[in-house]
This record gives structure tokens, sequence and C-alpha cells, in this order.
């Protein structure tokens, strides 16, 4: 069983390793927080580096290839009356091949480096609870039970 959660970070910690396993939580949070001690493994999802981030954040992954279009992040301009229809476009998008291609490289990255542990999608947003990263989430979420 999959968890899906959005919690705020604090603190420090990393994942152990075990190709067998898949990540058992899934969370959202912004790039901009501290390491949480909860994070395990660290996963940015935005296609540009989050304006005013110093690039010395700790990382496991960047995937630029799953973040939503262009055109599907003016339309949505993080309007929460539009998040769900966003939802389900974003979705459309991730069906493309190389979204599924980018998809399927995040779940095995996720696989080898979570061991059954949490994973963290981080996002720019000042909402990650609405943002692109809390789809992917779901997705990934979904793609694991």
């Amino acid at each position: 069983m999959v968890a899906l959660v959005w919690v705020p970070v604090a603190g420090g910690g990393r994942a152990t390793q075990n190709a067998l396993m898949r990540p058992s939580v899934v969370r959202v949070a912004r790039l901009a927080d501290p390491v949480g001690a909860a994070d395990g493994v660290r996963v940015l999802v935005e296609r540009f580096w989050p304006r005013g981030v110093g690039r010395t954040v700790v990382l496991d992954g960047w995937y630029r290839g799953l973040a939503p279009s262009d055109s599907l992040l003016t339309w949505y301009g993080h309007d929460p009356e539009r998040f769900g229809e966003f939802g389900e476009r974003y979705r459309g998008e991730l069906r493309l091949v190389d979204r599924v291609a980018a998809l399927g490289r995040l779940r095995l990255r996720l696989r080898v480096l979570a061991g059954g542990g949490v994973v963290t999608l981080l996002t720019g947003s000042g909402s990650p609870g609405i943002s692109s990263a809390a789809v992917l989430a779901e997705v990934v979420a979904e793609l694991s039970d």
C-alpha cells in the first residue's frame, strides 16, 4: 500500500537502498523547505530551477522531462478552481511517449533509491498541494500499487 501525503518538512535524512521494494510513501514539498528527516529520497520535478533557491539544495535527482507543458502551466496559472481540470490535462500529458519514458525512469530510480521508504517530490510552487508535483505524486502512487 502506498500512501500519498503532503507535509511541510524540516530536519535531515536519507533513504536506504533496496532495488526490490517500492516507495511506501510519496510526499510533496517545496524545494525551498529545509531538508527533513522524513524526506527520504528527494527528487525535483520542475522544468526549471525555482527562482530564489540556491543550487546547494540536497537532491537525489531532477526530472525536468516530467514537468507540465508551458501552455498547460500558463492556462492553469495556479488557480485553485482549475486544479481538478489541470490534473486531468497533466495526466493526459504524462501519457505522451516522451513522458511515459521519463516516468518509467523515475519509477525505476525511486525503486532503487527509496527501498520501500519515503519519496519526496519537490516543487518550486508556493502551494505544493495544488502543484504539478501533487498530481505526479498521485500518478506515482497509483503506478506503485
